[in-house]
């Protein structure tokens, strides 16, 4: 308790009397702070925007057209290989998922890019709704709009929404009511708009061979199961059962999702780069202090203070700063998040801000475990230079 007490003392009065030097350390630490936790978000604000949608159905499987590498938009089936779907044992509810894009047009002639999203209504691939109801009817012209829709536009349960879509060589608007908002739904870094199926094909963009065709494929196919544990059997079950096909869990589904993992990688990278940078800056500080204390540590050994004392000091003075940096760095990302544009897709997660938060406090103690061990064996006779 006594050696504590006096690194304590030892740690602060140093502090104090060099605090613009410390305060210097602080400030190069919340920078690198706001610097790894605005990275984390943006990974997390990206990954949302491709897998939202995706993660977030009420099924455990996806079906894709025969060699389609698990790829949605290359991925064609035709709608009877529901009723196949349907019948194989274990499987609670099939819904087809068709994906196109088109424009919202808003107030002042302004265009906002949407996903559009064919599902049949009361099956899965149809998200729940937050606000209203869900959708009626297979050829109800409705539509649940997402959260971010809510966000960008102003939009409001009961509102009436303008798609614009190519149809041949024109452009067609069609008024759709509003009768449901969901939460979070982007597909395709874009915010999602979801129709019912012969909706969806009525309005969705089309080639001039396509106009006089109504469209009977649907791009994938969500599976619920009766029993998610037997997922590998039902899978099984139906690559034996159904022709054409592949079967993927919604992991594999988000991990094919086009870019989406080159995009986390190149995210974590960074991040891992800048935590490597925080080390090597905060190594080199405290380095340097215990280089320019050599005397007063030998000063002190010479007069009886032990190794514990001047380690256990370090350490603390290496804590305090850290935590002084993280906490000033974090408060300043959460004030800079307030004033982003909903466009900019920053997202903070609280498990990966948690993490990113754990990992900048543990680079000071890293980073400062040399100028510990440096300060620890320095001899107070040659110290003094009197060895």
């Amino acid at each position: 308790m006594q050696n504590l007490n006096l690194s304590n003392y030892l740690a602060f009065k140093e502090i104090l009397r060099n605090r613009g030097r410390f305060l210097l350390i602080g400030l190069v630490i919340a920078l690198i702070t706001l610097l790894v936790l605005f990275i984390a978000a943006l990974g997390e604000g990206l990954g949302n925007g491709n897998r939202e949608y995706i993660s977030k159905l009420d099924a455990q499987l996806l079906l894709y057209a025969e060699k389609s590498d698990y790829l949605i938009a290359s991925s064609r089936l035709e709608r009877n290989v529901l009723s196949q779907v349907r019948r194989v044992e274990g499987v609670a509810g099939a819904g087809p998922i068709a994906t196109s894009n088109t424009a919202v047009i808003l107030p002042g002639d302004e265009v906002l890019k949407v996903s559009l999203l064919g599902v049949e209504p009361g099956q899965p691939g149809e998200p729940p709704v937050v606000e209203g109801r869900q959708l009626s009817t297979d050829l109800a012209r409705e539509v649940l709009i997402d959260r971010n829709v809510v966000v960008r536009t102003g939009l409001k349960v009961g509102d009436t929404i303008t798609l614009r879509s190519s149809q041949g060589t024109q452009d067609e608007f069609y008024t759709l009511q509003i009768v449901g908002v969901m939460d979070g739904q982007s597909y395709s870094l874009a915010p999602s708009v979801i129709l019912p199926y012969f909706t969806w094909d009525r309005v969705r963009p089309k080639s001039e061979a396509e106009l006089q065709r109504l469209a009977y494929t649907t791009n994938v196919i969500a599976v619920r199961l009766n029993d998610p544990e037997q997922i590998e059997t039902v899978s099984a079950r139906l690559q034996s059962q159904v022709a054409g096909i592949e079967v993927a869990d919604i992991p594999t589904a988000i991990a094919n999702v086009p870019g989406y993992t080159a995009q986390q990688s190149t995210l974590q990278t960074q991040g891992g780069f800048t935590l490597l940078i925080g080390v090597l800056v905060i190594g080199g500080f405290f380095q340097i202090q215990v280089l320019q204390k050599v005397p007063q540590i030998g000063v002190l050994k010479a007069i009886g203070a032990a190794n514990q004392v001047v380690a256990l000091a370090s350490i603390i003075q290496i804590g305090v700063v850290t935590t002084f940096g993280v906490a000033v760095g974090a408060f300043l990302s959460y004030l800079f998040s307030l004033s982003f544009p909903p466009t900019v897709p920053i997202v903070f997660n609280g498990t990966t801000s948690a993490f990113a938060v754990i990992a900048l406090l543990l680079i000071g103690p890293i980073g400062g475990i040399v100028s510990v061990r440096y300060a620890v064996r320095i001899e107070p006779l040659k110290a003094l230079r009197l060895a």
